[in-house]
């Protein structure tokens, strides 16, 4: 069995300073790295779809290596819109695939973790706020999935298909017909994985799967107005755990970052009364 944590748009910040003075991410991120070592099972990696910082600050970057630190396992990081792919190299060297990179505008490369392989794009386009992967990454990918036919985990910011949320729709990816050719001739792609919504969406692109994480932070309004304003509400933080059964396949299970009531017992062998039963 493999284990892969996705968490997603954690826009950290400068202490003491809250997101659109509302939202207190660096407090909220804290909460789901918490709940991410307290998990049964020891995940064997955590990816984080982009959107690492909110504003690309050394500082930001400073409290995610922080935060990291209380996992037992390795993190995996691509750049979001809020990011700055140069700046995360300089920042963050020594974090897995990152130093390994090949040299260039984007930061992308590829790993083996337990029976998957992650594959690692960078949407990011400086000092805009849609992705585009271009052509040099889009030719790497295939090369990539070519090379080696492991099920597959491909990882990137923006997610390359409409949502039906306006305001985030008009700042996806902007190359999705190159990466969805890529994608409907490699089968092993099990998932495309992603973030940049702030909401749990799930749709079929080009052969295979894709999963919206929801951000660790505020959520985007679920309103499909075509003109429906730009607006977050706080709704509950959570992530997914991906989970590579050898003979079931991939599955992706939401895990609520909160603690709620619970565990209770289902069966009265364990102490539960059913109605009727004396």
């Amino acid at each position: 069995m493999t284990l892969i944590v996705q968490i997603t748009d954690l826009h950290l910040r400068p202490r003491g300073l809250a997101c659109y003075r509302v939202s207190d991410t660096n407090m909220l991120a804290a909460r789901a790295f918490r709940a991410i070592a307290a998990l049964p099972q020891k995940p064997d990696a955590v990816v984080i779809t982009g959107d690492l910082t909110d504003g690309a600050d050394g500082r930001e970057y400073a409290l995610l290596r922080q935060l990291c630190r209380q996992l037992p396992c390795p993190v995996y990081v691509m750049p979001g819109n809020h990011d700055l792919t140069g700046t995360m190299r300089s920042e963050l060297p020594d974090f897995p695939g990152v130093g390994d990179a090949p040299a260039g505008d984007k930061l992308h490369y590829a790993v083996t973790i337990g029976g998957l392989r992650l594959v690692v794009l960078d949407s990011s386009v400086a000092g805009k706020p849609y992705g585009r992967l271009g052509g040099e990454q889009i030719a790497w990918l295939d090369q990539t999935l070519e090379a080696d036919h492991t099920p597959t985990l491909v990882a990137l910011h923006h997610p390359p298909k409409v949502t039906g949320i306006a305001h985030m729709d008009v700042i996806g990816l902007a190359d999705t017909e190159a990466l969805a050719a890529i994608l409907s001739r490699h089968r092993h792609v099990e998932r495309l994985i992603c973030g940049h919504v702030h909401r749990t969406i799930i749709a079929r692109f080009a052969g295979t799967v894709m999963t919206l994480c929801p951000s660790t932070a505020h959520a985007c309004v679920m309103d499909f107005s075509p003109d429906a304003p730009a607006e977050f509400v706080m709704e509950p933080p959570a992530f997914f755990v991906h989970r590579l059964d050898p003979e079931a396949g991939l599955s992706s299970h939401l895990h609520y970052v909160e603690a709620y009531p619970g565990p209770y017992p289902f069966f009265a062998d364990k102490g539960v009364s059913w109605p009727g039963e004396k």
